[in-house]
């Protein structure tokens, strides 16, 4: 366990969008929902199934399913270090996405030898980009 003053804080991203709940959970918690917003995969909605996001030119990722409730809360290991959490909320015909990426230390770096601190800043202009993307494919 590493010490509490070396994390770094989440990266959090909420919006609400107009669309259903279930039209939400369909793109953040299907495969091809998934690779329509963010990345191609092999993913599949069971608890403890383990899967890859193709990243590119940084091969395939793996990732493994920790918990999945329908059609609420999605959490996935990512790589070595990283979780990522995709929450939905109900509002009354539109849905409140929450993205929440954790896992950053200031003391590790990426299976890429990359420090912590320097891909978080990039992931969280990444992930800025990534929800209007999520925006666009749900709202189209």
């Amino acid at each position: 366990m590493s010490n509490p003053t070396n994390t770094l804080p989440d990266i959090k991203q909420t919006l609400v969008l107009n669309a259903p709940i279930q039209k939400v959970w369909n793109a953040v918690a299907t495969s091809d929902g998934i690779a329509a917003w963010f990345m191609p995969n092999n993913f599949k909605p069971e608890a403890g199934y383990e899967f890859h996001l193709e990243a590119g030119p940084f091969g395939n990722s793996p990732c493994k399913v920790t918990d999945i409730t329908p059609p609420n809360r999605l959490s996935i290991s990512w790589g070595k270090d990283w979780s990522l959490t995709f929450e939905l909320t109900d509002l009354d015909g539109k849905t409140e996405f929450t993205l929440i990426h954790s896992g950053w230390d200031v003391d590790k770096v990426t299976e890429f030898g990359q420090p912590h601190t320097a891909v978080r800043e990039i992931m969280a202009n990444g992930w800025a980009g990534i929800v209007k993307k999520l925006t666009a494919y749900i709202e189209a």
